[in-house]
């Protein structure tokens, strides 16, 4: 069961279409390759590396910044498509990174090595906080963008609070890889992002 191919090509297809839509500025194809990259990187760190990969494809596949419940939907979209792909212990265990996005925080999960993964998919999706200067810069005005309907007063509020709730975790990242590679980049990021947003 394990070596059929979850994501094939033709689903990769369906899924790009996604993420092409012309209200995507950060949340688009260009933030999965930027994933897929970097799980590729890292690749020998995983346990199950074509469920991280499914993962990556599904976890934004819906994305509507008005909802609150982009990350749920996504879960189910996963759960539909790769039902039949692969058992159904595998598929739960991708249904729970997807859905620990919402969050970003650990889930519980018993299975160290589901465990070890989750943790460094949601590392990867949170590595554009560690990116240089620039690129951070460049995604902040991406998300604004998607954001675009959101009057600045409570943008500026509402980011903040975003922000201010990753600087008061003991680390932003979960594994010792990303924290050496990202953690200090990304708090300046932060910080220096914030206090824009205050001044």
């Amino acid at each position: 069961m394990k070596n059929e191919t979850l994501i094939d090509n033709a689903l990769k297809g369906e899924l790009a279409t996604l993420y092409q839509a012309e209200d995507r500025h950060y949340h688009s194809l260009a933030h999965i390759e930027a994933m897929l990259a970097l799980a590729a990187h890292y690749g020998d760190l995983f346990h199950d590396p074509e469920a991280v990969e499914a993962a990556i494809w599904f976890h934004d596949a819906i994305y509507d910044s008005r909802a609150k419940d982009n990350e749920a939907k996504s879960a189910a979209l996963a759960e539909k498509k790769l039902a039949g792909r692969t058992d159904t212990e595998r598929l739960g265990r991708i249904v729970a990174m997807i859905n620990a996005t919402a969050s970003h925080q650990l889930p519980p999960l018993e299975d160290e090595q589901a465990a070890s993964d989750t943790a460094l998919f949601l590392d990867i999706d949170l590595a554009i906080l560690g990116a240089e200067p620039d690129a951070f810069d460049a995604y902040e005005k991406s998300v604004r963008r998607e954001y675009g309907w959101v009057e600045e007063p409570m943008w500026r509020a509402g980011r903040a609070a975003v922000l201010k709730s990753f600087l008061a975790r003991p680390h932003i990242y979960h594994t010792a890889e990303f924290r050496q590679r990202f953690e200090a980049q990304a708090k300046r990021n932060l910080e220096r992002s914030l206090a824009a947003l205050e001044g």
